[in-house]
């Protein structure tokens, strides 16, 4: 089905349900188990537990949670929130199935901004969207209504993607069921882009990308990895055979941080440690001794987010000795405050599971807010033994926040690795040299949201590479709407549904 049907008239089963029955969202495993391995972190659904979350879902006037504030995809979450609480899973998945490829992804990645955004938050804890996502598209697999058969019959056009991260799959899926003859191209060896290397395996199970991606091969879609396009003139020169040509390359430069003895051994970008300690486990089970070790070790990671905390859960699973993470940021209020209402993403303090783990391993939250890095010490042989830093205090000035350091703050943290976990500043543009596509002024690929066309009338670009960082439901947003545009470009009509098109 390629166009999102218009919604029914839905009366919610439970009008009162919102009132009768507490968020119980679905437990993760005792953080004293679930430190001992990389499998992960979820303990199964139980329908009907969720059935009564279900239950919660307000029928309110309007759905929030499907807003700009809230799921960047429209998900229509009242909808399927009532047939699960009805007991209609099969109707729940063909209606999350219009809007989202892989809700297995985002059901265990995306932090959820439709929470966020649900009416329900005003007065009382949201409804647990992303636990009943993720149950549907599990039970959805489990009784076999997963497809990815083409939609419509096999056109003459030829595209190439480049790039094999959530936005690229979202479009090669997409352009799959258009019937488009789609080729992948993935420098790495193996498909998925962040999805398989980026995110640990305790967050999202490499069986289930290698799932849809057998889907996806059984389906029509080529796959190929190993293949730096851009690396070479050859691998530019195959696209020429290609109608279009899509880049979502995602947004791999990393952020570094320049202050003295920053070339110390021991200190790693956050995906260096990720990367190689996945790859790992996924070949050998972390026997190969392929990856950054941090058995015996101090650990400092420096900066927050996901990608944080993921070093501080990969860390304590292979026997740290101890965890500092350091955050630049105050330390967020326990609930919203002046000029962060609903339904903007609440900038709160959250406990995310690695933090759990870590309070359970050595008795605190491994966090320290307000805190800058000076410099980096290192001995003889210039393996890192220190950080110096400071504490800071944020003020309001004239031109928005600046931070000041604090007179006499400056200590020590002993350190054997360090972690930069401190974001991405765009693509790695040997590719767009290549092909001569232009680049904005912040340097993500020029190409607008909704058009997705570059300065070459063929080709593409959409996901972080466009965008900038951001979150997997962000890259499928992308990535339907970027098939969309390919597909109204080559045949000059399309069928495929996409979000609206934002400014952004």
């Amino acid at each position: 089905m390629m166009r999102a049907k218009a919604k029914e008239a839905y009366s919610m089963g439970k009008p009162t349900g919102f009132l009768e029955y507490p968020r119980r969202p679905v437990p993760y495993r005792d953080p004293s188990d679930r430190i001992k391995d990389f499998k992960e972190i979820y303990t199964p659904a139980d329908a009907r537990a969720l059935s009564i979350q279900g239950a919660r879902c307000m029928d309110c006037g309007i759905p929030f949670c499907q807003s700009n504030n809230g799921c960047p995809i429209g998900n229509l979450i009242p909808e399927w929130n009532d047939l699960v609480y009805k007991g209609r899973w099969k109707d729940a998945y063909h209606q999350l199935s219009l809007t989202n490829n892989f809700p297995e992804f985002t059901g265990r990645t995306c932090p959820a901004p439709c929470e966020g955004a649900c009416v329900l938050g005003i007065t009382d804890p949201a409804v647990t969207i992303k636990n009943i996502e993720n149950a549907i598209i599990d039970k959805a697999f489990e009784r076999g209504w997963v497809s990815h058969a083409r939609e419509l019959p096999l056109s003459t056009k030829k595209v190439a993607i480049i790039g094999s991260g959530p936005c690229g799959l979202t479009a090669a899926d997409q352009l799959n069921r258009a019937g488009h003859e789609v080729t992948v191209f993935e420098r790495s060896d193996r498909i998925g882009g962040l999805l398989m290397y980026g995110i640990p395996n305790m967050k999202l199970e490499k069986e289930l990308v290698e799932r849809r991606v057998n889907m996806m091969t059984q389906a029509g879609i080529q796959f190929n990895c190993n293949q730096n396009i851009g690396s070479t003139p050859e691998s530019l020169e195959q696209l020429n055979t290609y109608d279009a040509v899509l880049i979502a390359i995602g947004s791999t430069r990393a952020r570094t941080l320049p202050v003295s003895g920053a070339d110390a051994n021991g200190i790693h970008l956050a995906m260096e440690f990720l990367s190689k300690n996945t790859k790992s486990y996924i070949e050998t089970n972390l026997e190969d001794n392929a990856f950054i070790s941090a058995k015996g070790k101090r650990v400092v990671v420096i900066g927050g987010g996901d990608t944080g905390a993921d070093c501080i859960g990969t860390s304590i699973r292979h026997g740290c000795k101890s965890i500092v993470n350091l955050e630049l940021l105050d330390r967020p209020p326990a609930g919203r405050v002046e000029g962060n209402p609903w339904p903007l993403w609440p900038k709160i303090f959250r406990l995310d599971y690695a933090h759990e783990e870590a309070e359970v391993s050595f008795g605190g939250d491994p966090r320290e807010f307000a805190v800058i890095t000076k410099e980096f010490l290192k001995d003889d042989s210039g393996q890192v033994t220190a950080i110096k830093t400071a504490r800071i205090k944020w003020e309001k000035g004239e031109n928005g926040f600046k931070m000041n350091e604090i007179p006499g703050s400056e200590s020590l943290i002993e350190a054997d690795l360090v972690f930069l976990a401190l974001g991405f500043v765009g693509p790695e543009n040997y590719l767009t040299q290549g092909l001569k596509v232009s680049h904005a002024s912040n340097d993500l690929i020029d190409a607008a949201h909704g058009k997705f066309q570059t300065n070459i009338s063929n080709i593409f670009s959409a996901g972080d590479c466009r965008r900038g960082q951001s979150l997997v439901v962000w890259a499928i947003n992308e990535g339907r709407g970027a098939a969309k545009a390919i597909d109204q470009y080559l045949m000059g009509t399309t069928s495929l549904h996409a979000p609206v098109a934002s400014s952004i």
